[in-house]
């Protein structure tokens, strides 16, 4: 059995493990690399191997870094089948098609302005690859075993993070490889919390916040002092936002102040077509969430949702305070550039970041606190102030990551610490074989390691059929 790490080594970003097991080759995750340049440019490279020889892909949720790979995969002719849960299945088809699009609008905006350096400036994929890719999804639910060959099975675990998102494990004949996914934190408001797998001989797991803990704050009272202090200067708050899983977290917080008399009746604003769309299928998915009918009905009324351009646009001839949500999370494109174009100039106004600001974005620019940040081409001044909510986050902490690994039944064989900047895997591992004891490493980028089968361990576990049967059903 053999793991190759083409993505989510040494960065956030990219997820994509390539595992040869049973004669069969499986990709467990298949996204795309975000934020810098020399990370984005590894998505034009070749894959190491052909597509077609693929026999499946699976997803562990349906982020761009774990999913918008799939439509380079469906072009370069693969076929198939491409395994996830039905919450993932139905964001995919939003966000894979979004993603399309804005991959052809990039490229024919360069071309019109004379921007790249490619005559003529291609989309990394098209609308019709997306839709191509999206035809080879196949909807699994939680918690039941997926053949993928004679010795070969998986199944989803809840992940929480957001709607959809598992924990995949597999079994390769008698050994067990487990892939956290993205861990999402054991009192988020929305998702239920992240579940381990009982034992695993291998282990992957992500380090997003390796090297941090949440602050102990409550994120309502942090949106309420910031919205008031904004209020009081006469300002407008733009919040560049998660389309998936962080609007509807806000809009939850904010339906709950206004409630609570909390929160001046100040227009808000849902400027996110995808974030809107989003919303609405947390109606058709309530086994995924812990969401009430009554909570989303709630999130749907605290908000003005603006889906044309015209409407979006309309926002800006509006005076006094307002709050505006709109895409994307870390400022690297969608409406929100236009927002904080026109307010960021303007000190009564307040910029909230309310989720992780990867390296080499506008984010990350804007939470240090740069003088100024660089939009369609042109410096602008940033006055406004620049807020972190830092107790909204859909990943666990350190601390919280151990939970969920003490909660297995005995220690993997090895470890794989991975979807973290190089500080945060590396602190993440320091304090697994510190804290665990455990055996573990951070892989890099390309690297192929040999996993024997059945391996010995230094802990003997209890046997599979009691771990199974004493492990409650998600």
């Amino acid at each position: 059995m053999k793991l190759t790490f083409l993505g989510a080594a040494q960065t956030v970003t990219g997820s994509r493990y390539l595992l040869e097991a049973q004669g069969k080759r499986v990709l467990i995750d298949c996204g795309l690399f975000q934020g810098t340049k020399n990370l984005r440019l590894r998505n034009w490279e070749p894959l190491p191997f052909p597509a077609d020889t693929l026999d499946a892909v699976i997803l562990t949720h349906a982020h761009i870094d774990h999913c918008g790979y799939l439509p380079v995969l469906a072009r370069n002719g693969f076929r198939g089948p491409v395994y996830c849960t039905p919450g993932t299945a139905a964001l995919c088809e939003i966000m894979l098609r979004d993603s399309a699009r804005l991959q052809e609008e990039d490229a024919a905006f360069a071309n019109r302005h004379g921007f790249s350096k490619h005559h003529p400036a291609l989309p990394l994929y098209t609308l019709e690859n997306a839709e191509a890719a999206l035809r080879l999804i196949g909807p699994s639910e939680f918690d039941v075993p997926v053949s993928l060959g004679e010795h070969l099975t998986f199944r989803f675990l809840p992940a929480g993070h957001i709607l959809g998102a598992a924990s995949v494990v597999l079994c390769s004949g008698h050994t067990v490889l487990a892939f956290s996914g993205d861990l999402g934190r054991p009192d988020d408001p929305l998702m239920r919390a992240p579940s381990p797998p009982v034992h695993a001989d291998y282990l992957v797991v992500e380090s997003t916040y390796g090297d941090r803990l949440h602050a102990a704050l409550n994120p309502e009272d942090e949106l309420a002092d910031m919205f008031a202090r904004t209020f009081a200067r006469g300002g407008i708050v733009v919040i560049p936002c998660f389309a998936v899983g962080r609007a509807q977290e806000v809009l939850y917080y904010i339906a709950h102040l206004k409630e609570a008399g909390r929160m001046a009746n100040v227009p808000v604003y849902l400027d996110s077509p995808m974030a809107i769309s989003v919303t609405e299928l947390y109606r058709h998915h309530m086994r995924e969430h812990k969401l009430t009918i009554s909570q989303l009905h709630a999130i749907d009324h605290a908000a003005v949702m603006t889906r044309s351009v015209d409407d979006s646009k309309a926002i800006a001839s509006r005076h006094g305070p307002m709050v505006i949500i709109a895409g994307s999370g870390m400022a690297t494109g969608g409406r929100v550039l236009h927002h904080l174009n026109l307010y960021a100039p303007d000190q009564r106004n307040t910029i909230a970041l309310v989720g992780f600001q990867a390296p080499g974005t506008r984010g990350a620019a804007l939470e240090a606190h740069a003088p100024t940040i660089k939009l369609h081409g042109d410096y602008v001044r940033v006055r406004a102030e620049v807020a972190s909510i830092s107790s909204l986050s859909a990943h666990a902490d350190y601390r919280e990551t151990l939970r969920w690994l003490a909660g297995m039944t005995c220690p993997p064989t090895r470890t794989f610490v991975t979807h973290g900047e190089p500080a945060a895997a590396d602190a993440l591992r320091r304090r697994i074989a510190e804290t665990l004891h455990w055996d573990c490493c951070v892989p890099e980028q390309g690297q192929t390691i040999e996993l024997p089968e059945n391996p010995v361990r230094a802990q003997p576990c209890p046997p599979r059929e009691a771990t199974d049967a004493a492990r409650p059903m998600a």
